[in-house]
C-alpha cells in the first residue's frame, strides 16, 4: 500500500475540509471520449493497492472500480466524446470534463485536488494542480481508477462494433495494428477528426 497517498491527504483535510480527487484518463488515443472522474473519500478509508492506475493491472484496476464507487462519500464519471474534443481541442474538452465532474458532486464548500498543472476556470470551490497527483494523493489515484475503467469498458463496446480496429487491445491509442485500420478501412464516427494523424481520412461507417 503506497501509505503517502493518504497521509498527503489528510494534511490537505485538515486543512479545507472535504477533498476531491479530479483525474482523466485518455487524452492520447485517436479514438474513443476523453474520461473525467471525480471522487470524495471518507476519512480513514483505506483501500489495499490503490495508487495511480497507470502502475496497476488491468486487473487490479477492476477489483478496485466497484469498491471505490461503493465507499466513495460521492462520485462522479463524465465522458467527453469525439465531436466536443474535435470542437474544443483536447486540453478545453478535458478541463471542461473536470469542471462538469466537479460540479456533479453538488458540494459548494469543497476543495478539488485537480491531477496536472491546471485548474479549470470555473469550478465549483476552490481548488489546486498537482502534478503527478495520482501518485501522491489517495483520492486523485481513486479518480484515475474510475476513470480509466469507465474509459476501458467504454472501448471494450465499441470493439464489438467495430472488431477491425481492435479497440479491445488497443484502447484507440495510435499502435501500428490501429493505424494499419485506418488505412485499410477509414476511420469510425467515434474517431477524433481534429487528430493529426487521421485528418486526411474520412468516414467508411
Amino acid at each position: 500500500m503506497n501509505s503517502m497517498i493518504y497521509k498527503n491527504e489528510e494534511k490537505f483535510r485538515k486543512q479545507y475540509g472535504m477533498i476531491a480527487g479530479v483525474d482523466e484518463a485518455g487524452r492520447g488515443p485517436l479514438a474513443g471520449p476523453v474520461v473525467v472522474a471525480a471522487v470524495i473519500l471518507q476519512s480513514g478509508d483505506k483501500f489495499a493497492k490503490l495508487n495511480d492506475s497507470k502502475k496497476l493491472t488491468a486487473k487490479v484496476r477492476a477489483e478496485l472500480f466497484p469498491i471505490i464507487k461503493q465507499k466513495a462519500i460521492k462520485y462522479s464519471i463524465i465522458e467527453v466524446s469525439p465531436a466536443q474534443i474535435d470542437e474544443m481541442n483536447i486540453l478545453q474538452a478535458t478541463l471542461w470534463g473536470m469542471q462538469q465532474a466537479v460540479a456533479e458532486l453538488a458540494e459548494k464548500d469543497i476543495f478539488s485536488l485537480i491531477d496536472g498543472n491546471r485548474v479549470p476556470k470555473g469550478l465549483l470551490g476552490a481548488a489546486e494542480a498537482m502534478v503527478k497527483g495520482d501518485s501522491r494523493f489517495a483520492s486523485i489515484a481513486a479518480a484515475s481508477i474510475l476513470a480509466k475503467v469507465h474509459r476501458d469498458n467504454l472501448m471494450l463496446k465499441l470493439h464489438e462494433r467495430f472488431p477491425e480496429y481492435n479497440f479491445a487491445k488497443n484502447k484507440g491509442y495510435p499502435t501500428k495494428e490501429h493505424m494499419a485500420a485506418i488505412r485499410k478501412y477509414g476511420i469510425t464516427p467515434f474517431h477524433r477528426k481534429s487528430y493529426r494523424p487521421v485528418q486526411q481520412y474520412t468516414f467508411n461507417f
